[in-house]
């Protein structure tokens, strides 16, 4: 890209490869320049945490107020009553409002790690689109912003397009959730100046019909941004591991396993991944990416310990990597590593060990840990378990047992008390 930007938030937007496509970059740039910018971005509320895949936006809110603007984290409290077909084979579950609640409430719990929430010029607020979606009467939205779409246009987007290509339905519901995100930035704009909406590329249509709507009703210049759409260079989706996806929050997915996660990183991928999902200098990213042989495992603890101290805590990165030193280098048994507690009740005369594998998330079923021991792939106190029969009793977990799937997947099974 040959345009070199003033403000310090399109910098780093550009050096540190957030940024896909912009609706109008000297536009943006120049009202970066002159003032406090607020910039949101829309978080439907599908399940309890964010996960990995939401990250990158999260950076780009961290990075709007860092260099000096004000970030607005909207949840999707009205939008998810509806589901975003953005891309989509199929259309998502409908959630109960009290279902949405609950996952609004786990998601605020990450926000308030990467932004600052106060009544500062740039503080961040936390809105949520219930405000002004739920009391919409019917006629009157039809009448004022429905007029100012065209079907044929909302037709010719890529993420409708998509599903319609490929003769899969699309429901009138989730047609109609582009004109309420659109809404959103209308809204947005009209109550709390806000002049940039950011998201995926996945998002770019939903983008530009926000900005169509709000220069026909208000006449205001406002601009949109998206970041790529990331997997890694293997080809995966960001964000999902053969045991699901990679949550946010502690309670979803441990301090260890998200610290293990970032740790176990392809070579190609992490130069990208700490100048996306780290603060550190650029040049440091260059260097650490561009190590080969051993060297590249060091930048992958760097990049690990970064990451899980954005989102966890300093404390909770040292511990993840002690427990990886002493589990992979001493062969012992780390603290931190997930742990799965048994009762004597549970335990009764004896629970077999495939149970204590999809207990401890180490397999997602029976089926699933008995091929795990007849491939050879499963460990007992780091030797190998060739017995999917085998019992485990009270005498057996005198003491912590620690079990493995894999050379990097470890969890432990103690007794109560």
């Amino acid at each position: 890209m040959t345009y070199h930007p003033k403000s310090d938030f399109m910098r780093v937007m550009i050096e540190r490869g957030f940024l896909a496509d912009c609706t109008d970059y000297q536009g943006l740039d120049e009202a970066l320049s002159k003032g406090v910018v607020p910039g949101y971005i829309g978080f439907d509320a599908t399940a309890k945490s964010l996960h990995v895949g939401s990250l990158i936006q999260i950076m780009m809110l961290r990075w709007l107020q860092k260099t000096g603007h004000k970030p607005i984290t909207l949840m999707g409290g009205g939008t998810t009553k509806v589901g975003d077909p953005s891309f989509r084979a199929d259309e998502r579950p409908l959630l109960t409002p009290a279902q949405i609640d609950d996952n609004i409430a786990g998601i605020k719990q990450v926000f308030a790690k990467y932004v600052r929430y106060d009544d500062s010029p740039t503080g961040a607020l936390m809105l949520n689109n219930d405000e002004w979606l739920d009391d919409l009467n019917y006629l009157d939205f039809l009448r004022d912003i429905g007029r100012h779409f065209s079907v044929n246009r909302m037709l010719s987007f890529e993420s409708v397009k998509s599903r319609l290509d490929r003769e899969q339905s699309l429901s009138f519901l989730e047609f109609n959730y582009m004109i309420l995100q659109a809404y959103d930035f209308l809204e947005l704009n009209r109550r709390y100046g806000c002049l940039l909406q950011m998201g995926g590329s996945d998002q770019w249509g939903n983008i530009v019909n926000g900005i169509d709507l709000t220069r026909r009703v208000l006449d205001h210049e406002i601009y949109g941004l998206t970041s790529p759409l990331l997997t890694t260079s293997d080809g995966k989706k960001m964000g999902k591991t053969a045991d699901g996806a990679v949550w946010l929050n502690a309670d979803m997915r441990s301090p260890y396993e998200f610290w293990q996660f970032w740790r176990n990183t392809t070579d190609a991928d992490v130069g990208r991944f700490l100048k996306l999902y780290t603060e550190m200098d650029i040049g440091e990213c260059e260097r650490l990416g561009a190590l080969g042989g051993s060297e590249i495992n060091a930048a992958k603890i760097v990049l690990a310990n970064a990451v899980t101290t954005l989102c966890h805590g300093a404390e909770a990165a040292a511990a993840a990597e002690a427990t990886a030193r002493e589990v992979f280098e001493r062969g012992g048994v780390g603290d931190d590593l997930p742990t799965v507690t048994l009762s004597a009740a549970d335990l009764g005369d004896g629970v077999s060990i495939v149970q204590l594998f999809v207990k401890s998330g180490l397999a997602k079923s029976g089926k699933d840990a008995k091929r795990l021991i007849a491939e050879n792939g499963a460990r007992l106190d780091d030797a190998p378990l060739t017995d999917a029969g085998l019992m485990i009793d009270a005498a057996a977990l005198s003491s912590p047992i620690k079990l493995s799937a894999g050379k990097k997947r470890h969890a432990l099974v103690k007794l109560d008390g």
